[in-house]
Parts: structure tokens; C-alpha cells; sequence
């Protein structure tokens, strides 16, 4: 994570001192012209690019969010190589135009100060927009390369923004001097190095989004020597985007930014300006801040020697300072690269130490493979890789501990194949779990069809009488069945992705419909609900209830015919509850009736059924699961009871506060208890 922050530091701090010396020349000309009305102007300016570059940044962050993962992919790389063209013009830029800053910034405000406030303001919006969508565009770009978090690279550049702010108070103040342009060539140097390892990282990404070729074939790979998780690994990658794998092109791309565009950078520098120091006694009479009056070329010590020392040491340092780390570290080789085909499945694959470990896998194959490590007695999985490409390697970290390990890879279309197993000992014991198939819950799906099956033939039976109850006029009897009917159809909560189009006919709610609960579209259970309890006739109501028993009828018709993922089993037991934790607990689904806990006592019977047909699977991987969740199951069931007083039931809203906070604990705490099911039970192709 910190390891990602030095390099949107350097950049914070650069962009930043850059952004803050066009804002301290331009306050302080018109502070020294007799001008501090104008000031307002000038901060309302630098507010605006500020606002524009913090937008500009939320927009590359959430649009990237909205797309498939490999356009993620292509995008960030034609990002990050705009961003690298960005920096290395800038780099350039400030060391020619450094010494005539603040004189070309004086000539735009006198000009400015002629034509009106809307000039100032546009003047030191452009002065410091620049600066700031560079800024934004270079810290998003080297956030991304922080896989899993930001905190790192977004405290970085905080960091040196706040830095440079604070120095370009002291030099406005003159409380600081020091030589910018020394210290712009420094900096320069180091974006330099940074910039060629975004570079290889957004040609890496596109080739990962498809964008460009290559993306399989590698110059280095280390990972079967080097481990990536290790902290020196991460330093590494996070200050300089050197990897332990990196490709043809990567490698090719770094070396020969670096190699250009440190010459061109060093070439320039080998030429001062004669009139160096005549220019900076000339800023100092003009009352140019003290602090870009260099009396002499920046790094003229540096280069006597000749123009290729710096670039070659540009190349050579970072790569010593690696090595020099790596081998101060002591650390131990990384588990060798394991093969992965559907003829050399786990070769390389020797017995590792126990511990956490991690494993390169790398597809020697023609096709997409599954990889799994398993214990080949139980064939229990103690780690495993989805998806993994011909031609790519990803690392698959398991914990290992006494017992028996084999690779099993699974290739699309083809049969799997197990390596030969090897035993590990002197480690701790380690739960794997036990793989899954179709097969295994055929006969959970085939118990919990038929539930479902009875319950709508119930259902189709209760809604038939709600429908006679309103053609009667009887209104009492009629939300007597309307309980009845709908509390059946919420114990059906499993099915509910099978049902389609069907659900929202039967449940769906007013909300988003144009005219809410009077909206034509507003059907079922939930529009008879409103007119039951907000005075509406009978007769009103006898056209929703006949369209309620059509639909119903239809899906108890279609309902045999329709498909069922095995794999929304497990994914159900708590997905279930999810949804009555958010509409039933909060009141959202309520039209009138204030039924919304027997709602909430359905769904947890539908739970408890769901529970029962996959208690064997999930009794044989986590013993103790079941009984765990029975347990809440009744601590819940007697909550809800205590709100149920004979055919009535306490709405959700006038529950004391106690009361409400015991309820919705207990849900929370089944939650809890039910995640780990579908992980257990996931479908894996090992088995």
C-alpha cells in the first residue's frame, strides 16, 4: 500500500510547487502594484482550476468504474501513456522556462489588470489549471498500479501537495530560499524513472485489455525465484513498476524511454544559458521571489562527464537498488513455477514448507484451464485459479500444513487431469473444503422444486379465495386470505430468480412507476394490500385480484418447465434474509396492512426449508454450521412471535426501539451465520 505513495509524492510535490509559485507571483505583483483589490479575483481563479482538476479526477474514477474489465483495462493504459506524455513534456517545459516564470507571469497580469476582473480570473485559472489536470491525470493513473488499495498513493500526493504549499508560503514570505532550478532538474530526474514505469505498466494493461499483442510473451519472469507478496517486491514495484514478470514490450518501451529521454534531458542541460546570471539578477531587481536565481547551471558538477553516464545510470540504479535490497533480505526462494496442461499438470510441483505459500501457475497449454490444489484422498480444495488463459501465469496462494497435495487442472472441454501427489509434514493442521458438483445438489434442487411446487398449488387455491372474498364485498375476510396468500408467497423466497417476469406481476412494487400505487402498472399482492387498507370498495379491488389468480396460474403452469441453477441454492440461504433485513425491517414494502414482521416470518421459513434440503453438504464441510444457524433461526422466530398477537401483527414502525434493535440483530447475526454457505457449496469442476 505506502510502498505506491512515494511516486504521487514526487508529483504532488513538483506539481503542487509549480501550481504555487504561479499563485505567489501572481499575488505578489499585485500585491507590489498597489492592486489587493484584485486579489478575490486571482483566489476566485485558482479555486475554479481546482474544483476543475478534482471533478476531472471523480470523472476518470467512476467512468472507469462502469466499464467491463477489459475495456478497465484498455482504458487505463491509454491513460497512463497520456499521462506519461503529459509528465515528460512538463519536465521539459519548467527547465526551459524556469528562469522567465515569473516575467511572462507578470506581462499576462499587467495585460490582464487592463481588461477586467473576467481577465484576472481567466488568466490565473489557465495559470494554474494546467498544473492541475496534470496532476490529477498522473496521481489517478499511478493509484491504479496499487492493486487493492489507493490509501497509499492518494496519501502520497497529499502529502506533497501540502509540502509544496507550505514551502511556497515560506518562499513567498522569504522566511525560504532555494535554487529551483536545481531543484526542478533533481525532480526532473526522478519523474523521468517514474514516468518510463507507468509507461510499461499502461502498455501492460493494454495489452491485457486486448488492445495491443504480446501480452503472454515475457522478457523476464522472475516469479519462480522472486515472491511477489514479499515487501521488498512491493517497494520495488511500488516506487519504480518493475515486476517480477514483465513482457517483450514493457521491457523493450522502459528501457527506451529512459534512454531518449534522459539524453535529451541530460543534452540540455550541458548548454546553460551564458546570461544565466545576469537573467537572475535581472528577476531579483524586479522583486522575483527569491527562489529561481540560480548563479550557475544546475548539475554542472554532474555533467562533466560524458552524456551517457546519467542516462545508463538512470537505467542501472534503480535495478541495483532491487537487487541490493532483494539480496540484503534474505528472503527465500518462492515456490518454483508449477506447469499447468492437460498433459503436465503440476509439473515443477515439489513439496513445499508449510506455512502460507505462494505458487506461480503457468499455462503451458492451448486452452483455458481450471486449477485447483486438492487433497487427492478427499479431493477437498485448498486453493484454486478460474480462468487461467494458454500462454499466462498467475499466482495461486494457499496456507499448507500436514497432509497429502496434488494440482488437479481441469481445461475447458477436456477431462481433468491430477499430478502426483506429495506430503507435506511438521506443519499445523488446515481445513479444505470439499468440492462440489452439479450432481451433488441435484437431489437438494429436486427436494426444494417440489416445496416450491406444493407452495404455488397452495397459493393458486389462496388467491382463488381472496378473489371471492372481494367479489362478495366480504373486505374483512378479504385481508384475512390476503395475509394468508401473500406470507405463502413469501416462503417461496428461493425461487424468486427462476420466476422472471412472473415476480413482478405478483410482488412488484409502486416504486419508480410513474404514478405510483395508481399507476396501471402497479399489480399484485402489494396494490390489493394498499386497497384493502386505504378504503377503496370492493368492487375496485375484484379486477386486481382476478389479474392476481391469472398470474399466479400462469406460474404455477410454467414454474416445472422453467430453469434452475443448481448453484442459487446456496447462494439463496442468505440472500433471503438480505432481502428482508432491507424492505421487510425497514417498513419499505408496507401499503397499509403493517404486516411486514409475518412477511419477515415467511421469508425465515422459507430459510429454514432452504436450510434443511442442504444441511448434508454443508454438515460434511463445516460441521456445526447448521446447528449454529438453527440456533438463530429460533432465537429469531421467537422475536417475530412475540409481535404476533393473535390475527394481528405490531407493524415494524411502532416497535419500540428495543424491540426493533433485538430483531434486527438476530437477522444480522443468521446473515452472518449463512454467508460462508455458498463459498462451501460452490460448483467446481474438479469434483
Amino acid at each position: 500500500m505506502w510502498d505506491n505513495a512515494f511516486p504521487n509524492f514526487l508529483i504532488g510535490l513538483r506539481e503542487g510547487l509549480e501550481a504555487g509559485l504561479v499563485v505567489s507571483i501572481l499575488v505578489a505583483t499585485l500585491v507590489r502594484g498597489g492592486n489587493t483589490a484584485r486579489l478575490p479575483q486571482v483566489w476566485i481563479g485558482v479555486a475554479a482550476a481546482a474544483g476543475m482538476s478534482l471533478s476531472f479526477g471523480a470523472v476518470l474514477t467512476f467512468s472507469s468504474q462502469q466499464m467491463p474489465t477489459t475495456a478497465q483495462e484498455a482504458f487505463g493504459g491509454f491513460l497512463s501513456v497520456a499521462a506519461v506524455a503529459f509528465v515528460t513534456v512538463m519536465v521539459f517545459w519548467m527547465r526551459r522556462n524556469a528562469r522567465s516564470l515569473s516575467g511572462e507571469i507578470k506581462e499576462k497580469v499587467t495585460a490582464a489588470l487592463t481588461m477586467g476582473a473576467g481577465a484576472l480570473i481567466l488568466t490565473s485559472f489557465l495559470a494554474v489549471g494546467r498544473e492541475g489536470l496534470e496532476t490529477a491525470l498522473f496521481l489517478w493513473t499511478n493509484a491504479q498500479t496499487a492493486h487493492g488499495s489507493s490509501t497509499g498513493p492518494l496519501a502520497g500526493g497529499a502529502a506533497g501537495l501540502v509540502l509544496a504549499s507550505a514551502i511556497c508560503w515560506a518562499l513567498y514570505k522569504r522566511v525560504l530560499k532555494i535554487n529551483l532550478t536545481r531543484f526542478f532538474t533533481w525532480t526532473g530526474f526522478g519523474l523521468i524513472v517514474i514516468a518510463a514505469g507507468v509507461l510499461g505498466y499502461g502498455l501492460r494493461d493494454l495489452q491485457e485489455g486486448k488492445v495491443l499483442p504480446g501480452g503472454g510473451s515475457y522478457l523476464v519472469d522472475l516469479s519462480g525465484h522472486i515472491d511477489a507478496n514479499a515487501w521488498y517486491t512491493q517497494l520495488v514495484q511500488g516506487v519504480f513498476n518493475l515486476t517480477p514478470q514483465m513482457t517483450w514490450l514493457q521491457v523493450a518501451a522502459y528501457a527506451a524511454y529512459l534512454a531518449v529521454v534522459a539524453t535529451l534531458f541530460t543534452r540540455g542541460l550541458r548548454t546553460p544559458k551564458p546570461v544565466a546570471a545576469a537573467a537572475a539578477a535581472g528577476d531579483r531587481a524586479a522583486g522575483r521571489p527569491a527562489n529561481a536565481e540560480p548563479a550557475r547551471p544546475a548539475s554542472a558538477a554532474v555533467l562533466r562527464a560524458p552524456r551517457w553516464v546519467l542516462p545508463v545510470a538512470v537505467v542501472a540504479v534503480p535495478a541495483v537498488i532491487a537487487g541490493v535490497v532483494i539480496a540484503g533480505s534474505g528472503a527465500k526462494k518462492a515456490a518454483a513455477t508449477v506447469s499447468v496442461s492437460p498433459t503436465t499438470c503440476g509439473k515443477g510441483f515439489t513439496a513445499p514448507r508449510p506455512g502460507q505459500q505462494t505458487f506461480a501457475m503457468h499455462n503451458t497449454g492451448t486452452q483455458t484451464s481450471e486449477v485447483y490444489l486438492i487433497d487427492p484422498a478427499s479431493n477437498a480444495v485448498y486453493g484454486e485459479i478460474e480462468g487461467l488463459a494458454p500462454g499466462t501465469t498467475r499466482s495461486l496462494t494457499a496456507t499448507i500444513g500436514t497432509g497429502a497435495y496434488a494440482w488437479r487442472c481441469v481445461p475447458t472441454g477436456g477431462k481433468p487431469v491430477t499430478s502426483a501427489a506429495v506430503r507435506v509434514s511438521g506443519g499445523s493442521t488446515v481445513q479444505a473444503v470439499l468440492p462440489v458438483s452439479a450432481a451433488d445438489l441435484a437431489g437438494p434442487l429436486t427436494a426444494y422444486r417440489a416445496y416450491v411446487d406444493s407452495g404455488l398449488t397452495a397459493l393458486q387455491t389462496q388467491v382463488a379465495q381472496l378473489a371471492a372474498d372481494l367479489k362478495a364485498g366480504d373486505l374483512a375476510r378479504a385481508r384475512k386470505d390476503w395475509l394468508a396468500a401473500h406470507t405463502r408467497y413469501a416462503s417461496l423466497g428461493a425461487a424468486y430468480g427462476t420466476f422472471a417476469d412472473f415476480d413482478g406481476k405478483i410482488d412488484g412494487r409502486a416504486d419508480g412507476l410513474p404514478g405510483g400505487v395508481h399507476d396501471k402498472g402497479f399489480t399484485g399482492f402489494l396494490r390489493i394490500e394498499y386497497g384493502l387498507w386505504h378504503g377503496e370498495a370492493a368492487a375496485s379491488l375484484t379486477g386486481p385480484a382476478d389479474r392476481l389468480t391469472t398470474d399466479v396460474g400462469a406460474l404455477r403452469k410454467a414454474f416445472p418447465t422453467q430453469a434452475f441453477d443448481p448453484s442459487d441454492l446456496p447462494l439463496r440461504a442468505h440472500e433471503i434474509l438480505e432481502n428482508t433485513l432491507q424492505f421487510e425491517l425497514t417498513g419499505d414494502t408496507d401499503e397499509g396492512s403493517g404486516t411486514n414482521l409475518a412477511t419477515a416470518q415467511a421469508n425465515l421459513a422459507g430459510t429454514r426449508e432452504l436450510l434443511g434440503v442442504l444441511r448434508p453438504l454443508v454438515d460434511a464441510r463445516a460441521p456445526g454450521r447448521t446447528a449454529v444457524a438453527d440456533s438463530d433461526i429460533a432465537r429469531l422466530q421467537r422475536l417475530l412471535d412475540a409481535a404476533h398477537h393473535g390475527d394481528a401483527w405490531t407493524p415494524v414502525t411502532s416497535l419500540d426501539d428495543t424491540a426493533r434493535a433485538k430483531i434486527n440483530g438476530a437477522t444480522g447475526q443468521l446473515l452472518e451465520d449463512l454467508a460462508p454457505i455458498p463459498a462451501l457449496l460452490e460448483v467446481r469442476k474438479s469434483a
